[in-house]
């Protein structure tokens, strides 16, 4: 688990990246050069800052280690786009494996997963039915489900996936919910009859100006409207940012309105803004830290980078370093 010296909240650490910033990271994801060399050296050279490892007993060590500072975490097998039905029957064993870990380990831990990660690409009924064997079995576990948010082409097919395990009285299961697209408040409208469980998320995908938000002002004003709206709303929410003037407004937010801690949750990645994390949890809030592991880290380090200038540099001067 990474320093908590390491990793103080600088100035530096919240700014946030401009469009042309994250577009130049999120495209050079594909280059075949780049790749091959973050690949190849990038686990040694800063990733394990945002990666709790690439096999499940060194993710165990760092879940451990946080539910000991009282924060609660989430974890997730790196990976997604899978497109064949061996590959998505051997993701949903390794999950099971993964939920029965948690209990035999008493973490206070639940799982986040993807749906391409489960074979969406292979058709709808496939991923609902991968993830439908996940959600019982963490049932049966006393777990609890988070249904991640893709690209905005799979942003319906995720809706209609959460709405029915919710239709089929799986109570267990959250979704997410992504700021910087302009059909969200329209989601988050149409879900909210149900009382669902979700997070909110800025975004870390590379849209069209056409369909979301290019000005960083314009997708925290929405955040924090439909962060607002969620919380004066029957279900639970999920807050996921390290934005403390957004943290500050939703602590001031749910006071003033009677909302009460219960209600709510602050969500973080690893490795990012350990203190806060920590001071929140002081205060009693509930804290959750996004702990992700798995050998195909790559395109969940390359957003990681892309959200903050910061993040890059820090991953540059490891480079040098050697």
């Amino acid at each position: 688990m990474p320093s908590p010296d390491e990793n103080e909240a600088s100035p530096r650490d919240r700014i946030s990246a401009t469009p042309l910033f994250r577009k130049i990271i999120l495209n050079a994801t594909n280059n075949t050069f780049v790749a091959k060399g973050v690949r190849r050296y990038g686990m040694r050279l800063g990733a394990s800052r945002f990666v709790a490892g690439e096999t499940l007993d060194e993710a165990v060590i760092s879940l451990r280690a946080l539910n000991g500072l009282g924060l609660k975490c989430n974890t997730t097998i790196l990976g997604e786009g899978v497109h064949d039905e061996a590959t998505a029957n051997r993701v949903v064993a390794d999950y099971i494996t993964v939920l029965d870990r948690i209990t035999s380990e008493g973490l206070n831990v639940n799982v986040a997963l993807k749906l391409t990660h489960l074979g969406l690409d292979l058709g709808e009924e496939t991923a609902y039915r991968n993830v439908e064997k996940l959600v019982n079995h963490a049932a049966s576990l006393g777990n609890f489900i988070r249904i991640d948010m893709e690209e905005s082409a799979r942003v319906d097919a995720t809706i209609r996936i959460y709405r029915r395990l919710q239709a089929a009285g799986h109570d267990n299961t959250g979704t997410v919910l992504q700021s910087y697209l302009f059909r969200t408040e329209q989601d988050l409208t149409g879900l909210l009859p149900i009382n669902p469980n979700l997070r909110f998320v800025k975004g870390a995908y590379l849209e069209s100006p056409e369909i979301a938000f290019a000005k960083k002002s314009d997708v925290d004003a929405n955040y924090v409207k439909l962060v607002e709206r969620s919380l004066q709303a029957g279900g639970f929410t999920a807050v996921a940012t390290h934005d403390v003037k957004i943290i500050k407004h939703v602590i001031a937010f749910a006071e003033q309105n009677g909302i009460g801690k219960e209600r709510f949750q602050f969500q973080m990645l690893y490795g990012i803004s350990t203190q806060l994390q920590r001071e929140l949890a002081g205060r009693g809030f509930s804290v959750l830290i996004a702990t992700p592991y798995g050998p195909d880290w790559y395109f969940y380090l390359m957003r990681r980078l892309a959200e903050r200038p910061a993040n890059t540099l820090f991953f540059a001067k490891s480079l040098f370093k050697r």
